[in-house]
C-alpha cells in the first residue's frame, strides 16, 4: 500500500510499504477514505516529538470502510463505514470504566515511569504519534490495522460526506473537551489562544454553548479574519498588542476573561531565553502561551489547555495561579465519550466542522500538504487527504 512516512525533521515521503494484517483476534483493518493533517502531526514533521523513527507512518484523524475483522470483533462488520478515535483505548481497564480513555492503562507499550523498580503504566496508544505513544501506525495511507476494533471504530451514516464527520476522529472532541474543561456556557467570555484548527473549533464549539465574548489571540491575519467573520470572535494580533493587557481592557471590571483555552502547546512563539533553553535541551516547551493564559483569565477562572506540552517549562506562574485561584485542566482527550453528541449536533446542523477545510489534496501529494500546512502557505487552515 502507500503511506506517508518519517525520514527526519521535514523529511515525509509517500512510499510503498507492506499492507497491514491482522495480528490480534480483536483487530480490524479499515480501508482509509479520508484522512487528514493535524497540528499535532506538525510536531513530529518538525522533529520535536522524541522517538520517531524513519519510517514511521503518520496520520492519527482518518476514516474509512471496515475491510476485514478478526474473529473476536463482535461490533462492526466487513463494509462499515466508521471513524477512528485517535487514542487507542481498551475499554475495560481503571481509567476506561471511569471514561477516562486517553489514560487506557493497556494500550500503550511504549513509555511509562519506573517506581521501586515496578512499572507505572503509561497513557493510551495514539495512532501515527511516535513509540512514546505505542508506535502504532497511523492512517495517512490506503489501509491501516486497528487495534481493539470492538471499542474503537464509531459507526456513521451515509447520509453524511467524510469531511462533515472526519473530525470526529480528533480536533472537534478536543475543542469540545476543550471547552466544556473551561466551563464554557451562555453569558461566558473566553479567550482562545491558537486559531488553528483546534482553536478554531473551540470557538465554534463556545458560540453554540452560547458564549457571550470569544476573543481570539493568533497572529495569522487570515485565521483570525475567519474566525472573526465566521465565529463573530474578538480578534487579537499578538504582533501588534499585549494580548493579555487587551483582554483584560476589553472586560467588565478589567477582571479578565472567564476562562482561557490555550490551543497552542509547547512551540508557542517564546523568548530568546526560551529558545536558547529549548535548542539546549534544558527545557521541553515554550510557556509563553500559557503565561498570557493565567494573565488574561480572571480570578477563580478556568485554564483549559488542549495545545500538547513536551516537557519542563521555564518560567511557569505558579504564585501567579495560585493567587488568582485558578483551575487548571488538560490532557489528551477521552474522544470516545463525546461521539454520539456531537455527531448529533452535525445531524442537526449546530455545528459544521468542515467549514475550517481549505485544502483538499491526494495522498500521494500529502508531503506538499505538510510543508503548505507548516508554511501557513496560500491561507492554509486545514488539509484533507485522500487515498
Amino acid at each position: 500500500m502507500r503511506a506517508l512516512t518519517y525520514h527526519g525533521a521535514r523529511d515525509v515521503r509517500v512510499e510503498s510499504v507492506p499492507d497491514p494484517v491482522i495480528q490480534e483476534p480483536d483487530d480490524v483493518i479499515l480501508r482509509v477514505t479520508a484522512t487528514a493533517i493535524c497540528g499535532s502531526d506538525l510536531h513530529l514533521y518538525r522533529g520535536k516529538i522524541p522517538a520517531t523513527e524513519d519510517g514511521d507512518i503518520f496520520g492519527h484523524e482518518f476514516m474509512g470502510i471496515v475491510e476485514e475483522v478478526g474473529p473476536q470483533v463482535t461490533e462492526v462488520k466487513k463494509g462499515d463505514r466508521v471513524i477512528i478515535p485517535f487514542v487507542i483505548a481498551c475499554g475495560h481497564c481503571f481509567f476506561c470504566e471511569h471514561e477516562l480513555m486517553a489514560a487506557c492503562e493497556n494500550t500503550n507499550t511504549g513509555r511509562g515511569a519506573i517506581l521501586n523498580k515496578k512499572q507505572i503504566p503509561p497513557g493510551a496508544a495514539l495512532f501515527g504519534f511516535s513509540h512514546l505513544y505505542g508506535g502504532i501506525p497511523g492512517g495517512q495511507a490506503e489501509y491501516v490495522r486497528i487495534p481493539k476494533g470492538n471499542v474503537g471504530p464509531f459507526k456513521v451514516p451515509g447520509s453524511l460526506p467524510d469531511e462533515k464527520v472526519l473530525f470526529l476522529t480528533d480536533i472537534l472532541p478536543t475543542a469540545w473537551q476543550a471547552v466544556n474543561n473551561a466551563q464554557v456556557g451562555r453569558g461566558s467570555s473566553v479567550a482562545i489562544y491558537g486559531a488553528g484548527p483546534v482553536g478554531l473549533l473551540a470557538a465554534a464549539c463556545a458560540r453554540m454553548l452560547g458564549a457571550e465574548q470569544i476573543f481570539m489571540v493568533d497572529h495569522h491575519p487570515y485565521r483570525l479574519r475567519f474566525a472573526h467573520q465566521t465565529y463573530g470572535v474578538i480578534p487579537v494580533n499578538f504582533d501588534e498588542v499585549d494580548a493579555a493587557e487587551f483582554i483584560i481592557q476589553n472586560t467588565t471590571g478589567y477582571r479578565g476573561v472567564d476562562a482561557v483555552i490555550d490551543a497552542v502547546g509547547f512551540e508557542a512563539k517564546g523568548s530568546m531565553l526560551e529558545t536558547v533553553m529549548t535548542n539546549l535541551k534544558l527545557e521541553g516547551s515554550s510557556g509563553s502561551a500559557l503565561r498570557q493564559c493565567i494573565a488574561a483569565v480572571r480570578r477563580g477562572g478556568v485554564v483549559s489547555v488542549p495545545g500538547v506540552y513536551a516537557g519542563p517549562i521555564h518560567g511557569f506562574l505558579f504564585g501567579d495561579a495560585f493567587d488568582k485561584g485558578l483551575t487548571f485542566k488538560m490532557g489528551q482527550t477521552h474522544v470516545h465519550n463525546y461521539l454520539p453528541q456531537l455527531l448529533e449536533h452535525i445531524e442537526n446542523g449546530d455545528l459544521s466542522p468542515d467549514l475550517i477545510i481549505t485544502h483538499r489534496m491526494k495522498l500521494e501529494d500529502a508531503a506538499e500538504g505538510y510543508r503548505i500546512f507548516d508554511k501557513k502557505e496560500e491561507d492554509c487552515r486545514k488539509v484533507i487527504l485522500t487515498p
